[in-house]
């Protein structure tokens, strides 16, 4: 998680100094901010992904075990 924030924290320096350099109101400033703003939509959804119980991690690795078996109806 601290790769991503250490991006974010690249990408607002570099749009900052694109922004001073080009303007304010200039496309390659607002593409910038929105590189960072994708960068920072990750981090979020990243943080909301539930960990995996060792129930799920056990099947990830082994999908033919009897207990990872799905029935249907």
């Amino acid at each position: 998680m601290s790769d991503i924030q250490d991006r974010i924290k690249q990408e607002v320096e570099q749009a900052r100094a694109v922004c001073d350099a080009t303007g304010g109101n200039s496309a390659e400033c607002a593409a910038a901010w929105d590189a960072v703003e994708e960068l920072q939509a990750e981090a979020s959804h990243q943080r909301q992904e539930k960990p995996k119980n060792s129930l799920e991690q056990y099947c990830d690795t082994n999908p033919e075990a009897a207990e990872c078996r799905v029935y249907e109806d």
